[in-house]
């Protein structure tokens, strides 16, 4: 399929060059809230790690005692208010990723399809000043940032443009980034970036699958890189009787749990293993049903920098400066 999209790849190039350029050259201005925004952003569609490495973040930033909040878009959410998200409401209302860092992070969250409004929700009636972390936002442009933070995934230096690739913008776009994240088993790419004359400080970030202990499991998730996440829970001797992967950001069906509990009786496994994205995702009445054949564990994904003391400096001096 992807080969007969590549006649459109330069319709879709042109018109991320036209936004780009509209925004460089002043055509197109962004708005500015109050409170300094920091974005973390990717190049490609899904699976960078970009949300585990929000949440780690807004926790380091906390610790430092600083008022941190997240502004977000919330993927695929039923409601198009402007709000807070309320961690014990519902992936369906606040979207999946939004509704995870509030869980894991324990920061406000807030979700519009506007982020310059969620911003504004956030800072209404504040005491004190904060900051914001802006959640998947380096193609936003039309909220004004002081720090742009893009995590960058292996195949984004092999991807191709949308819509026959997974990639957003050229790694050409990488020289409006601020600083640049790569994977800890990626340190050889540092040099590919220097080639292509990006001089941005390059942080490298371990990534952590907190395996539960079981043996054999049928394994699901709906996300954008399934097979890292079975390749991960496999490095960490489970057995996978059965690996389903369903699309980014899947909706949880009846249909599902059934085919699920059906490969589960199949293969006599002990267990249900799924993703933090899929667990928030899944609703208490399937989740229930889905328990009443095997115990259900949620993997969570962690990430930690190198050096995270001098990542924090780094941007509170170059965010807060502006």
């Amino acid at each position: 399929m992807s080969r007969l999209l590549y006649p459109l790849v330069p319709l879709y190039a042109a018109a991320a060059a036209a936004k780009s350029a509209a925004y460089d050259r002043g055509w197109l201005r962004a708005k500015r809230l109050r409170w300094p925004v920091v974005s973390v952003g990717n190049l490609s569609v899904g699976g960078s790690g970009k949300t585990p490495l929000v949440i780690r973040l807004a926790q380091l930033l906390c610790h430092r005692g600083v008022d941190v909040d997240v502004l977000s878009r919330g993927y695929g959410r039923s409601s198009a208010a402007v709000e807070r998200v309320d961690e014990n409401g519902s992936a369906e209302r606040f979207g999946d990723e939004p509704l995870l860092i509030a869980r894991a992070a324990h920061v406000p969250v807030y979700v519009a399809a506007k982020r310059f409004e969620a911003g504004l929700l956030a800072e209404r009636g504040a005491a004190e000043p904060g900051l914001h972390l802006l959640d998947d936002g380096f193609q936003h442009r039309q909220l004004r940032r002081d720090l742009d933070i893009v995590v960058l995934h292996r195949s984004d230096f092999a991807q191709s443009l949308l819509p026959a690739g997974r990639l957003r913008e050229p790694l050409s776009a990488l020289q409006r980034a601020s600083v640049l994240v790569l994977r800890e088993e990626d340190r050889g790419l540092e040099a590919e970036l220097r080639r292509r004359r990006l001089t941005q400080p390059v942080w490298f970030m371990q990534r952590r699958l907190e395996a539960p202990p079981v043996q054999r499991a049928v394994a699901f998730c709906g996300i954008a890189r399934p097979e890292e996440f079975f390749a991960a829970l496999r490095s960490a001797g489970i057995e996978l009787c059965a690996a389903l992967s369903f699309r980014d950001h899947h909706r949880w069906t009846r249909d599902d749990i059934t085919k699920l509990i059906e490969w589960q009786r199949q293969h006599r496994a002990k267990a249900f293993v799924t993703t933090e994205k899929d667990g928030v995702r899944l609703p208490a009445a399937l989740r229930s049903r889905l328990e009443s054949a095997a115990p259900l564990y949620v993997a969570p994904l962690t990430v930690h920098l190198d050096d995270e003391a001098a990542a924090v400096d780094l941007l509170l001096r170059q965010a807060v400066r502006k």
